[in-house]
C-alpha cells in the first residue's frame, strides 16, 4: 500500500451501504417469525425489533438476547506479541464479552449467562500454553464484571474458513428485565430530552480494519510510537469498558432512561439510531484519545470519515430527560467513567448536527431498519 494514499473504512472493512439493506432484508423476513413460539406464551417486544438487542416475554417475565462478535482487534494482539512478546490476550477477551455486554445492557437487561463463540483453523492455536491461559482470565474477569455466567460456548475448527493461526471470536448472552416498564427502547425518547455521553477508554473493537491498514503505512507498523511515547499496537488494544452494573446502578436509582445508543459500527451516525424523526444535536464532545487523531493524519481523511467509522472518544449515549441529567452523572462518576452533557434532541428531521466538528449526519447515511 502506497504511503501517501488515503484509505477509508469502506475500502479496508465494512461497506455499509452494501450490508445495510441486506439487514434490513432480513429484519422484514425476521418479523414474520416472531409468532413462531407462541404456542410457549411468547411475545415479542416489537419496539425492540432492531435495536442492539432483541427483547421478549414469557409468561410475566422478560428477557433480551443478543449476538455479537469482536471483529479482526485480535490480529493487531498477534503482530503485537512478536514486539513486545506479551500476548494481549486477556485483553481481547475481555473486549469479545464487552462487545456482547454493551449491546445487551442498552435495553436494560441485566446479563445473566453468556456463552462464547471461538472458531478456529485447527487445534494447534488451543494449545499455546501463554496464551490460551491470558485469554481464558481474561474471558472470565469480563464476565464477573458484567455479572454473567459464563455458560459455555462452542470452538468449531474451520479448517479452509479460518486463516491458520488466527481466531474468529464471538458469543451470544441472554438477559433479564424487571418488568415491561423496565425496558429501554425508542418509544420513550422526547422532545427536550438531554445526551449524556460517556467518554470511551479508545478505539473499542470497531474500524480496526482501518487501524491495521495504517500499520502497513508505518516504516516502524505497530511499534510506531505516538506522540505520548505509547506504541501505536498498545493504543489500539486499550481495553473496552463494561457498563453493565452502570445501567442497574441508574435504573435502580430510579433514573428513567428513556434511550442507550451504544456507538460502535456507523461510529457518531449511531446516536440517531431510533426511528423516529428527531435532530440530535451535540453542542459539545469528549476530547477523542490520539490513537484517533494518529489514524486520521495517516489515512488522510477529514473529520466526517472519522466521525462515520469511530467513536472519536464517545462510547455510550444516554438519553434521559433534564430533571435526571445531575443524578445520572452522579452515577457514571461513582461507577468511575467519565460523562458529558453532549446535547439535546430537537424538532426536525432525524439527523445528528455535530456543532463542534461542523458535521451533518442525515437519516440516508444510517438506515438499518
Amino acid at each position: 500500500m502506497k504511503k501517501n494514499t488515503r484509505i477509508t473504512y469502506s475500502q479496508v472493512g465494512d461497506n455499509y451501504d452494501t450490508k445495510d439493506p441486506i439487514k434490513k432484508l432480513a429484519q422484514v423476513a425476521a418479523r414474520k417469525t416472531a409468532n413462531n413460539p407462541k404456542d410457549v406464551n411468547f411475545k415479542e417486544v416489537n419496539s425492540s425489533r432492531g435495536e442492539s438487542a432483541y427483547v421478549f416475554k414469557v409468561g410475566d417475565q422478560f428477557f433480551a438476547t443478543v449476538v455479537e462478535g469482536l471483529g479482526t482487534k485480535n490480529l493487531v494482539a498477534d503482530s503485537m506479541r512478536e514486539i513486545t512478546g506479551k500476548t494481549y490476550y486477556d485483553i481481547i477477551s475481555h473486549d469479545t464479552v464487552a462487545t456482547i455486554i454493551n449491546d445487551l445492557v442498552s435495553v436494560g437487561a441485566r446479563p445473566l449467562v453468556l456463552h462464547a463463540y471461538w472458531a478456529i483453523e485447527d487445534n494447534s492455536w488451543l494449545e499455546d500454553k501463554k496464551r490460551m491461559p491470558d485469554f481464558i482470565s481474561g474471558w472470565k474477569s469480563a464476565c464477573d464484571l458484567s455479572g454473567a455466567s459464563w455458560g459455555g460456548g462452542e470452538t468449531p475448527t474451520l479448517k479452509g474458513i479460518i486463516e491458520p493461526e488466527t481466531v474468529d471470536l464471538g458469543g451470544s448472552a441472554l438477559g433479564i428485565l424487571k418488568s415491561g416498564k423496565a425496558v429501554i427502547t425508542d418509544r420513550n425518547l422526547k422532545i427536550g430530552d438531554k445526551i449524556v455521553l460517556i467518554r470511551s477508554n479508545g478505539i473499542n473493537a470497531n474500524g480496526i480494519s482501518l487501524a491495521r491498514a495504517i500499520a502497513t503505512k508505518l516504516e516502524k507498523g505497530y511499534a510506531t510510537k505516538l506522540p505520548s511515547g505509547k506504541l501505536y499496537g498498545e493504543a489500539i488494544l486499550t481495553k473496552t469498558n463494561i457498563y453493565a452494573k452502570l445501567v442497574q446502578d441508574l435504573i435502580s436509582a430510579g433514573i428513567k432512561i428513556h434511550y442507550i445508543s451504544n456507538i460502535t459500527g456507523h461510529g457518531l451516525r449511531k446516536i440517531m439510531r431510533a426511528r423516529q424523526n428527531f435532530t440530535y444535536i451535540i453542542e459539545k464532545l469528549h476530547k477523542p484519545q490520539e490513537v484517533f487523531n494518529f489514524i486520521q493524519k495517516h489515512a488522510k481523511v477529514d473529520d466526517y470519515e472519522m466521525c462515520q467509522t469511530f467513536n472519536m472518544g464517545q462510547d455510550y449515549a444516554i438519553f434521559v430527560s433534564p430533571q435526571d441529567v445531575k443524578k445520572t452523572q452522579s452515577i457514571i462518576a461513582k461507577n468511575k467513567f467519565q460523562s458529558i452533557i453532549a446535547g439535546y434532541i430537537a424538532k426536525g428531521p432525524r439527523q445528528v448536527i455535530l456543532k463542534p466538528k461542523n458535521i451533518t449526519f442525515t437519516s440516508e447515511t444510517l438506515d438499518l431498519r
